[in-house]
């Protein structure tokens, strides 16, 4: 297991928040432990993921779980995030201690959950069928390029760690 990105997955809890309208949500609830996972979508043209979000009164592996599925899924169609597996999950985090291997399923879970919502809410005409709309094509993401920490008036750099 990565303990290092395990441990900025808790501290930082990328994607960690509640949605404003989101298209949909799923919400599981693990009877084994009391952890409830919460996965907001909203569905672009195409059915892509647009944004995605979760909120989770898990422990730091619920979070930090919660967190991997909600960057593997991010851009992809409902049908690729339907398709991660736990062990692309697992894979993410570099393996997960053995009393912790099912909470990959339980995230999955709840994404599953929200896709269908999506499906039940189009199918009811609540929302579009985003999926019968041309998606835009997708575009690699460009890397930020840093710019230069400004310098001490004695000609030093300084960075700064947070």
């Amino acid at each position: 297991m990565d303990f290092v990105k395990f441990q900025r997955l808790v501290e930082e809890r990328p994607g960690f928040r509640t949605m404003e309208n989101p298209t949909a949500s799923g919400e599981y609830f693990s009877d084994s432990c009391g952890d409830m996972y919460n996965i907001f979508l909203k569905v672009g043209p195409g059915a892509v993921i647009e944004d995605i979000s979760y909120f989770t009164t898990g422990c730091g592996f619920g979070t930090a779980t919660c967190s991997l599925v909600t960057q593997i899924a991010q851009g992809k169609t409902l049908e690729e995030a339907e398709a991660i597996s736990e062990q692309e999950v697992m894979d993410a985090l570099g393996g997960y201690p053995e009393k912790k291997r099912d909470y990959p399923g339980r995230t999955l879970e709840a994404l599953k959950i929200a896709i269908a919502d999506y499906r039940a809410k189009v199918a009811s005409g609540e929302v579009p069928d985003y999926g019968t709309m041309p998606a835009a094509p997708r575009v690699a993401p460009v890397p930020v390029s840093a710019a230069p920490a400004p310098a001490d008036d004695d000609g030093k750099l300084l960075i700064k760690l947070h």
